[in-house]
């Protein structure tokens, strides 16, 4: 099994500093839990120090029991955010990563909703201006990805509820939060490499993704007025719950490795910029989406 570097310049060793560049054939169905992958995810770089760019804001991160949310999520607390996070019903995970807040020294509520439901996203809003008087940040984040062969086998069912979980959420999320930011919010939308490059297995979460970024665009330029910035993020392959249930088998073996850096990123790997589009280091970027790939080049 080959081996990356995955710390090349923090200058000191760590139990992570090293991760698998090929990773163990393994599928879940959904929803993906992080506990039972192999190897788990690296959710956290240990050496990062927050500077307080987010002290005593409030955000909510969806999908924040795992994955790139889970990584999000710790990556606030440690600038001095107070976190909400959603998740299905990922129980086991949701506790980790609340109890990793927790120790943080930041306050947390995690809310476990369906958010393919506008109520429920109405309700998590409620519920976290009711705790905490306010709210700065919504990272939309959620996401599932059902891979079929052949466009004819994707299922008026399947194709409803990938749409519902992937862009349907993250209106329903952005209209219930709208009343409570303020300027200088921000609001910011998880993307992917897939909206511009395709995935031959997985149309109908491409479709999503590239309404993720049409959405983004729109919805800065109808808000920008009002001080409120809406920014995306298109990872590649990143390792997480979803990559589990997206790919089979020995697909797992050669992820990222069409990169440039030769590897699947790891979830810490992404949450700095989450931190840079939430903070005001980001005043002047709104509309755009920031691609975090490995160098992936896509074919538009």
């Amino acid at each position: 099994m080959k081996y990356y570097p995955v710390y090349p310049y923090y200058g000191k060793k760590t139990k992570c500093e090293e991760q698998l560049l090929a990773f163990p054939p393994q599928h879940q169905e959904h929803p993906g839990l992080e506990y039972v992958m192999n190897p788990r995810p690296i959710y956290e770089n240990p050496s990062y120090m927050g500077s307080q760019k987010l002290q005593d804001q409030v955000a909510i991160v969806t999908g924040g029991d795992s994955g790139i949310g889970r990584a999000v999520s710790i990556a606030f607390a440690k600038e001095g955010a107070d976190i909400v996070f959603v998740y299905l019903n990922e129980h086991r995970d949701a506790e980790e990563t609340k109890t990793k807040i927790e120790e943080i020294g930041r306050r947390c509520l995690a809310l476990p909703a369906d958010l393919r439901y506008k109520n429920n996203g109405m309700q998590v809003v409620d519920q976290t201006v009711k705790t905490f008087g306010k709210l700065d940040t919504l990272v939309n984040n959620i996401g599932v990805a059902y891979p079929q062969e052949n466009i004819t086998d994707i299922s008026e069912e399947q194709l409803i509820s990938t749409f519902a979980t992937n862009i349907f959420s993250f209106f329903f999320m952005t209209q219930a939060a709208m009343p409570y930011l303020m300027p200088g919010s921000s609001i910011i939308n998880t993307a992917s490499a897939a909206a511009y490059d395709g995935e031959k297995n997985l149309i109908d979460y491409s479709s999503t993704k590239g309404a993720v970024v049409s959405f983004t665009r729109a919805l800065s330029k109808s808000i920008v007025e009002k001080g409120i910035r809406v920014n995306a993020v298109a990872p590649s392959y990143t390792w997480t719950p979803l990559i589990t249930t997206a790919f089979y088998g020995d697909q797992l073996t050669t992820l990222g490795t069409n990169t440039p850096m030769k590897r699947a990123a790891q979830p810490f790997e992404l949450a700095p910029t989450y931190v840079y589009l939430a903070s005001q280091d980001s005043q002047y970027v709104t509309g755009q989406t920031l691609h975090v790939n490995g160098g992936y080049v896509t074919s538009s």
